[in-house]
């Protein structure tokens, strides 16, 4: 057999397995793409709050420094923003956990919503993102209000070469943004 010939057979073989899969099975496996990627930000996020909570004074420190501005360009005229306040530190570092465990147990909800409407009829299904929505929302904000917006701009970290979280930020907020996308697309009922 000639090797054009051959292509043309498993390019033959390779659609006609595509029109064998019963559509149920092409929809669920789209369905369950969309509940494993929300899984997979509930469990970074499950990971993250253990982390804060387990070696609490690591993260403490980043925190610390941005609000302090200890460590950005010398002489720069934003000082006046600093937080040097250890209380005020505390409770920004501490509210920050807080949104985590909200988004975090949001997202192990939106997790199970999703799983228990994996078979249902689409509206069902559709209905059943709702928690996780809000709860990728809620992470985006975090990311995109505390950590770009008011650490990077307010806050000045963008000029510090050690305490500097934006590539973090911007990465956790394109993930995010890119697992709430796919979970916002409509639910046919013949999926690809």
């Amino acid at each position: 057999m000639q090797p054009r010939v051959v292509c043309a057979h498993v390019a033959t073989a390779a659609r006609g397995s595509r029109r064998n899969i019963p559509s149920e099975v092409a929809f669920l496996i789209v369905r369950t793409s969309k509940l494993l990627l929300v899984a997979g930000i509930a469990v970074f996020y499950a990971l993250a709050v253990f982390n804060n909570l387990t070696d609490f004074d690591s993260n403490y420190l980043f925190v610390k420094h941005v609000l302090s501005m200890d460590s950005t360009f010398p002489g720069n005229h934003g000082m006046w923003r600093a937080l040097p306040s250890p209380t005020l530190q505390l409770g920004f570092y501490l509210s920050i956990i807080a949104w985590e465990c909200v988004t975090t147990v949001l997202l192990w909800w939106g997790v199970v919503h999703l799983f228990h409407a994996l078979r249902k009829p689409t509206a069902e299904f559709h209905r059943a993102k709702r928690m996780a929505i809000m709860a990728l929302t809620l992470s985006m904000l975090m990311w995109l209000v505390a950590f770009l917006a008011v650490g990077a701009e307010w806050f000045l970290m963008w000029q510090s070469h050690t305490w500097n979280g934006q590539e973090a930020a911007f990465r956790m907020f394109t993930v995010v943004g890119i697992v709430l996308l796919l979970l916002v697309q409509p639910e046919i009922e013949a999926q690809p």
